[in-house]
């Protein structure tokens, strides 16, 4: 295992400073709702949980979950083509329409073979796969096997289905990591973009709240602590290119300036995972061009499971200091796994929209896992209400 004193193993290197990406719009559907709105309000006061206990036939470790009860894809996609799609597709799909929707990206024939998508998730369906699965031992096969249902078990099923759905013919990647998949997903976005093999890419992830969902956060909470309820959601963004963005005379929602990522010893007393992370932050402070004082937030992945709750904000406060507002986004949206990153990255933009005074602002967001994977974005936002986006 590599650990925070073997930098050259641990982290990328910050090397030759990578061309900034803009993010031109956004969607997010989160336990809060569907919308930036939305998710505004909840980072401003948190709701509660709401009541999941009739969502699923399945036994449930707890009847509470930050879920989109009421959500019906096909009141935002029509019946025709979607009446197999599992929920983790569904609501993929619909923050992919909800971010073009907000961009002001125009697609047609002579650019959708350059515009892509990049998803993160955990493992796909784990409801979709679980029950594909169970019916190969139960029914008889192959003809009681719905093999409509096949492609829901599959992984790279949203991404996929919004690509056709779209009619985007770029890249299309569907990246397996867990709390780290969005930061996973900016880089390989940015290394797409930089590279020339895309111009443009609906970069997110996606995360659906199911009984397997909420058996994973209550086993988790049961060795870790905590008491956080499961959530589920995605956020999806356009990506571009800054420079290219600007040269357009479009103005971006956001920079993403800098990512950075590592693995670790995990979160323990010896304090290693907490230099690992803080070695992330200050690498991406500098591939950023930025320093630890003009950080104004740090989105954190704080979820009440206090030892890695502990080690993230050692390595936070080792580096950034107390000054800076933590924004702890669980609490609006609770854990959410792969989608969390996304709730983020969607929580500041969220803010910049209601609250034109933090325009030009820069922001922070860190994440980790506890088998000691971590990493550091550097943010910078702005409202649409005529703030310097230069």
């Amino acid at each position: 295992m590599s650990t925070a004193t073997a930098p050259a193993a641990a982290a990328t290197k910050p090397g030759t400073r990578s061309t900034a990406l803009a993010i031109t719009g956004f969607g997010v559907l989160s336990g809060a709702g569907i919308g930036p709105e939305a998710l505004a309000a909840a980072l401003a006061a948190p709701a509660t949980p709401v009541d999941v206990s009739e969502m699923f036939e399945e036994e449930l470790p707890r009847n509470e979950a930050h879920a989109l009860v009421d959500f019906k894809v096909r009141d935002h996609l029509g019946r025709k083509g979607t009446s197999f799609f599992d929920r983790s597709t569904s609501l993929g799909m619909v923050a992919c329409k909800e971010a073009l929707a907000d961009s002001d990206l125009e697609i047609d024939d002579d650019n959708r073979a350059r515009i892509g998508i990049t998803l993160g998730t955990t493992a796909g369906s784990a409801k979709s796969t679980s029950d594909y699965s169970k019916d190969t031992f139960i029914q008889d096969r192959p003809y009681l096997v719905n093999p409509l249902l096949f492609p829901n078990a599959v992984m790279n099923c949203a991404a996929g289905q919004s690509g056709i759905k779209f009619g985007l013919q770029g890249p299309n990647a569907t990246i397996a990591g867990g709390p780290m998949a969005m930061l996973n997903v900016l880089r390989y976005t940015r290394n797409l973009i930089n590279c020339g093999y895309a111009d443009a890419l609906l970069a997110g992830a996606v995360e659906e709240f199911s009984p397997q969902e909420s058996w994973a956060v209550h086993y988790a909470q049961s060795v870790y602590g905590g008491d956080a309820a499961p959530g589920e959601g995605a956020a999806v963004f356009v990506v571009e290119n800054a420079e290219a963005v600007r040269a357009a005379g479009r103005t971006p929602d956001a920079e993403v300036l800098s990512v950075e990522v590592g693995v670790f010893d995990p979160p323990g007393p010896d304090g290693e995972f907490s230099r690992g992370l803080g070695l992330c932050i200050s690498r991406a402070l500098e591939r950023a061009g930025v320093t630890a004082a003009d950080i104004t937030t740090v989105a954190t992945a704080a979820n009440g499971m206090t030892l890695l709750d502990e080690a993230e904000e050692r390595a936070i406060g080792a580096i950034v200091g107390e000054g800076a507002q933590r924004l702890r986004v669980k609490e609006a949206t609770g854990e959410a796994f792969s989608a969390s990153g996304a709730f983020q990255l969607a929580a500041l933009l969220a803010r910049h929209r209601a609250e034109p005074a933090r325009d030009g602002e820069l922001s922070l967001i860190t994440t980790r896992s506890a088998e000691g994977a971590a990493g550091a974005a550097v943010v910078r936002g702005w409202s649409r209400a005529g703030g310097d986006h230069g």
